[in-house]
């Protein structure tokens, strides 16, 4: 098995320490995009927290709906156009903030020893790990052995616990960190033949909702007793936990949910599970030039070598574990599918401005179509909401996205004045983009992707109505998460982002509805857009309008959307706006050091072929004390505030300096970074259909081996320095000519099931 070690150490696929969490932002982490478990692996009070996707708190938000603005629509746009700078504050200003529904975590499971063992479980050959291939957590000292995963065929949690003594007590405890006072707490306890079903119900004060988890505990012999709030097992030789939780309203039946938990063993279980996980997971694999023995360390002490390649592999390999491990039903929260404390930052719910994509960004190219499936269930079944916001704020037919959800709503209900959310109408071609990339690379065709495409553009024909003498339309009013002009207030006039957002909307709804009445009226709107704005500084301007002047040290690098994501400004086909581009991404600071906004520009910089901007931003992570020793993330420097932003985020930046692909285009170590001079990235998946595979060495020679799954038309770019090789260029259908970033292309035609071989050598 591929970079696996003995003794039980995971390698490149996993990671371990040799003592328990004592903090739950260090435990190791197991999900089936729905059940999230977090593992301590304390031999003496062994503790999984239990989390589901759906427990958000109620605390009013979710009666709320969009604010209705829509009648003073006309003249905030007729203040902003005279030049009230400030009038956007007025704009549903009398509407207070609210915060959407907070993810919070189910309970703990907790199996303590009795009596307890007099000796530290670090002083004796202690372990726990974490294998990414398989998504079992295991722990172990002395004859003491947990195994841990959460079940992908089953949708259960499940522990296994061996050698635990004479005595253990079990409970489901709900009392964690930041539990609301007035929950109304019911547990029931039936033993059984072979052990015993505990439930545990608790009720959200106020409200008629509540959630409840039920386990069936398992023994192999001894004896098992009702105790406390739980069972006291006595005399066991082994003790198997099957736990699932769910969010309801009034009561559930619950010898109905004890007995739809599965009857079967632990292998039995594991053996169902694995092979989803494992197919899911090994699609695509990253192989640094790195150091064996580095490769062994437990993660506590690879994270302070943060220039060791070993260090990426591993963060590369956790992030695609997190990422598919809190996909499923929704895609990934703030903090993933994990948190230990009721009070989890900004709710702990899915900002959709930036943080969302972001973690999202390698769904596609990594083959995790997982990922992508689930931001389709969130994306489409909240289109009935951003109905409702597009009506109620813009008076217009069509969609509109908010930019915080708890993924129960999508009503736009949180916003205030700094931070003017409702005015965001980026937000549904944004969120749609991961779903057309992901449509390229599979070659597929969702019929809901197209309708929500018409629905922005139907939304544009509306909201699109004010225009410069010139006939130039006017985006009023416009925002640019979540910064403001240095002169003016945060809601103003054609932020570069919804003119990119505004331009391919109406140009992708129209490329794939040709056949609409609308659709040549959509293509005239989007040629009666702005132009972007290059500044007196050379830079691309965040708001392309006189005489807003710029904000530069932001972490919201919002109006490089049409570099990062989209590829509407890039070097080959806009070198000229690629250079403002640039030089806007040069002229931006990191404000506040948030994970994400390094991370954010380190894919414009990619994009940008700029290695050394690149390994900057990436370094600033690495070395910043981002990573919990659980490999997840923080929000900020020494990891302050638990956050799943750069553990989700970094597979996409690795895959982008290395590889990039639009439906037309293959771009090739387009931003190496010199500290990774030789490497392996197998499985990416690019957007004209074929499956890549990349070799390079330190000699500055590399291989890409491409398996297309449909005929294809590329062009072919290399990195600075690099060239394609005769053979190649030979087989080619036209000869290579130089562009405009001074890089070879070679029209490459590609045919299904037949795989090309692409040799690049220093040129």
């Amino acid at each position: 098995m591929r970079g696996r070690a003995a003794a039980g150490v995971p390698g490149r696929d996993g990671s371990w320490e040799p003592r328990p969490a004592v903090r739950w932002e260090d435990a190791f982490l197991g999900g089936n995009g729905r059940h999230g478990a977090m593992v301590y692996g304390d031999p003496v009070d062994d503790r999984v927290i239990v989390n589901h996707h759906t427990l958000v708190r109620p605390n009013g938000s979710e009666h709320a709906r969009p604010p209705e603005l829509a009648d003073g629509l006309k003249q905030l746009q007729d203040a902003l156009l005279a030049g009230d700078t400030t009038a956007a504050e007025r704009f549903g200003a009398d509407h207070p903030l609210l915060w959407v529904q907070p993810f919070h975590p189910a309970f703990q499971t907790r199996v303590r020893r009795t009596p307890y063992p007099a000796h530290h479980a670090a002083e004796i050959r202690y372990r726990r790990t974490v294998d990414f291939a398989t998504g079992e957590i295991r722990a172990s000292c002395e004859d003491w052995r947990s195994q841990v995963f959460v079940s992908r065929a089953d949708d259960v949690v499940v522990q296994r616990i061996t050698g635990f003594g004479p005595a253990a007590e079990v409970c489901l405890d709900h009392a964690l960190p930041g539990a609301p006072p007035h929950l109304a707490i019911g547990r029931s306890t039936v033993l059984t033949a072979d052990g015993a079903r505990l439930a545990l119900r608790v009720g959200y004060p106020d409200s008629e909702l509540a959630y409840s988890g039920v386990t069936t505990a398992r023994v192999d012999s001894g004896t098992v007793t009702v105790s406390g709030e739980g069972i006291r097992i006595e005399g066991a030789r082994s003790l198997l936990l099957l736990t699932r939780v769910r969010r309801h309203a009034g009561d559930l039946d619950l010898n109905e949910e004890w007995a739809a938990l599965p009857d079967a063993d632990f292998a039995t279980l594991f053996a169902r599970h694995q092979p989803l996980h494992r197919t899911a997971y090994e699609r695509a694999t990253l192989t640094l030039d790195a150091d064996a023995c580095q490769r062994e360390l437990p993660g506590s002490e690879l994270i302070r070598l943060s220039g060791s390649p070993a260090f990426l592999e591993r963060l590369f390999a956790a992030g695609r574990y997190h990422l598919l491990s809190a996909s499923g039903e929704l895609p990934p929260r703030l903090t993933g599918l994990w948190t230990g404390d009721w009070d989890s930052a900004w709710s702990g719910a899915f900002t959709t401005n930036a943080n969302l994509n972001l973690q999202i960004a390698s769904a596609a190219a990594a083959a995790l179509p997982e990922v992508s499936e689930a931001h389709a269930r969130l994306v489409y079944d909240q289109l009935d909401d951003w109905r409702d916001n597009a009506r109620a704020i813009f008076g217009a037919k069509g969609i509109v996205a908010p930019s915080h959800t708890d993924g129960a709503s999508g009503h736009t209900r949180h916003f205030q004045r700094a931070y003017p959310l409702h005015l965001w109408t980026a937000g549904a071609d944004w969120l749609l983009q991961p779903l057309l990339e992901h449509e390229e690379t599979t070659g597929g065709t969702d019929p809901r992707l197209t309708d929500a495409l018409v629905e922005v553009a139907e939304f544009y024909e509306d909201f699109l109505t004010r225009h410069t003498p010139d006939g130039t339309l006017a985006i009023v009013p416009s925002y640019s998460p979540e910064n403001r002009p240095a002169n003016a207030s945060w809601g103003t006039v054609n932020a570069t982002m919804d003119i990119a957002a505004a331009r391919h909307a109406l140009t992708a709804a129209a490329d794939r509805s040709p056949g609409h009445p609308a659709a040549a009226g959509w293509r005239t709107l989007a040629g009666r857009l702005p132009r972007f704005l290059v500044n007196e500084d050379g830079a691309l301007a965040e708001w392309a309008w006189p005489g807003l002047r710029e904000t530069y040290d932001h972490r919201h690098p919002s109006h490089l959307y049409p570099v990062w994501p989209l590829t509407t400004i890039n070097p080959y086909d806009t070198p000229e706006l690629a250079d403002a581009a640039h030089r806007a991404l040069e002229l931006r600071g990191s404000e506040n050091d948030s994970a994400h906004g390094h991370l954010h520009q380190a894919l414009i910089a990619a994009r940008l072929r700029d290695g050394r901007r690149v390994q900057d931003a990436l370094g600033a992570v690495l070395a910043g004390d981002y990573f919990h020793t659980s490999l997840m993330s923080a929000h900020y420097p020494s990891r302050n505030v638990y956050n799943a932003d750069a553990a989700h985020a970094l597979p996409a930046v690795v895959v982008e300096m290395l590889v990039q692909s639009a439906p037309d285009r293959l771009v090739l170590l387009p931003a190496l970074p010199a500290g990774y001079p030789a490497g392996e990235l197998c499985g990416v998946r690019t957007r004209f259909g074929a499956r890549l595979d990349l070799s390079w060495s330190a000699d500055g020679h590399a291989t890409a081996v491409l398996h297309p799954t449909r005929d294809a038309r590329v062009d072919v770019r290399t990195g600075d320095g690099l060239t394609l090789s005769e053979s190649v260029t030979r087989r080619s259908t036209e000869p290579p000519t130089e562009t405009s970033a001074g890089t070879p292309v070679a029209l490459l035609d590609l045919t299904a099931g037949v795989d090309r071989t692409l040799a690049l050598r220093p040129r």
